[in-house]
């Protein structure tokens, strides 16, 4: 399914705490954070030439964020991001003066993050990340997984030091759950998607992103023309709008929103021209991508800078998985997983019909930009879908 966006306020200028929260120089200042991560460089951003010729279009560059701090997902700079910026904020309250980042692993400070728990609901990446920084600063992290979340990924979250509650029934249950249980304790809720009242610590998570989009900006040659995001909640896809028309204006890319057909909330937002809840579908494989209700702020700054909505297939997705482990040529294998390749499935059903193409005016100029998401966090899963493991496609890249 494809959806030009319709909304009133679609081109509309963005909310003003919207705008402060994405600006270029909160980016930088993520950026001097991540500087006091250990395992802290850029990710690479892959050029597809191959890829491209084949789809028609003049260019397919993909962020690859596989790499991304040891926790292979862009999910890595969000919820790290917001545990750091809040204990800056307690310890600063509690010194009575500004605390800086710089300060984290002193006596002062670990003694105040000591007496801190955050929580969250996750499909797997976000409580990840939300964990290692829990650890980094000494904080506690109780982290809420639905019953959809594998093994493999509650145990990558647990090696970070979590406690883990397990939630009968989806991630919205999960988010319920682990928002009630934290205000019954008194422990901070990290989480990635927003609600009425709680809008303030998933704008820090969105603006944890915005690193990674100053690092692209750094190496894209050219101005990318089209962005084709994979979004569950909504939370990346309205960072990169976001930023992109600050930095961009009037010149910024056309911007598709990218979802699963089972699990497509945005794109049924748009359809009903407000924020809008959907059933529960069948499950699919994008699981990162399984949200049934858009988070407030994303909605608020995708209504306005979205230019399209779109669904793809099961299918689609695993074929999107399979190109980018078996490139064309001489372009470079990539191991993304399910919710990673959602982007490049949009691009790949975009590309092919006539009627897409023409609306959203792909064509041999275009300059595409994608954002690989995740690697493999389920590895069994990635080989039986690809029929290679990991280790075998980065080996072939090497």
């Amino acid at each position: 399914m494809f959806l030009s966006n319709a909304s009133p306020s679609h081109n509309h200028p963005l909310d003003p705490a919207d705008a402060a929260t994405l600006a270029r120089e909160q980016a930088n200042e993520v950026e001097r954070f991540l500087a006091f991560r250990e395992n802290h460089k850029p990710t690479p951003l892959r050029s597809l030439p191959a890829l491209a010729r084949e789809l028609g279009i003049g260019s397919v560059h993909i962020k690859d964020e596989s790499y991304r701090l040891g926790l292979g997902s862009f999910k890595a700079l969000g919820g790290s991001y917001a545990v750091v910026r809040l204990l800056l904020e307690m310890a600063s309250s509690k010194l009575g003066r500004a605390v800086d980042i710089s300060e984290i692993g002193t006596p002062a400070v670990r003694e105040i993050a000591s007496g801190l728990t955050v929580g969250c609901a996750t499909d797997g990446n976000h409580g990840r990340s939300v964990a290692a920084g829990a650890q980094m600063v000494g904080a506690k992290a109780v982290i809420f997984v639905h019953s959809g979340v594998t093994d493999e990924r509650v145990a990558a979250i647990s090696r970070f030091g979590a406690e883990i509650v397990r939630v009968a029934g989806t991630y919205d249950d999960s988010v319920a759950v682990a928002d009630q249980t934290c205000r019954d304790n008194g422990w901070i809720v990290v989480s990635d998607t927003s609600w009425p009242g709680y809008e303030r610590i998933p704008g820090l998570v969105m603006q944890g992103y915005t690193a990674m989009l100053n690092e692209i900006l750094r190496d894209m040659p050219d101005r990318p023309s089209h962005v084709f995001i994979q979004a569950g909640v909504g939370g990346l896809a309205a960072a990169v709008a976001g930023y992109f028309e600050i930095v961009f204006g009037e010149d910024r890319p056309t911007f598709v929103v990218v979802e699963p057909d089972r699990a497509a909330c945005l794109y049924e937002s748009a359809v009903a021209g407000q924020p809008t809840k959907i059933a529960h579908s069948e499950p699919t494989i994008m699981a990162m991508l399984e949200c049934y209700e858009p988070s407030l702020v994303a909605w608020r700054i995708l209504s306005r800078k979205a230019d399209a909505f779109m669904t793809v297939s099961e299918e689609d997705a695993a074929e999107a998985m399979r190109r980018l482990a078996r490139p064309l040529d001489r372009d470079p294998a990539i191991v993304a997983g399910e919710s990673g390749a959602a982007g490049l499935a949009g691009l790949g059903v975009a590309a092919k019909d006539k009627t897409i193409r023409d609306r959203l005016r792909l064509g041999p100029a275009s300059r595409v930009l994608l954002i690989n998401t995740e690697g493999a966090t389920d590895q069994a899963r990635y080989t039986e879908i690809v029929g290679s493991s990991p280790a075998t496609v980065l080996q072939s890249a090497a």
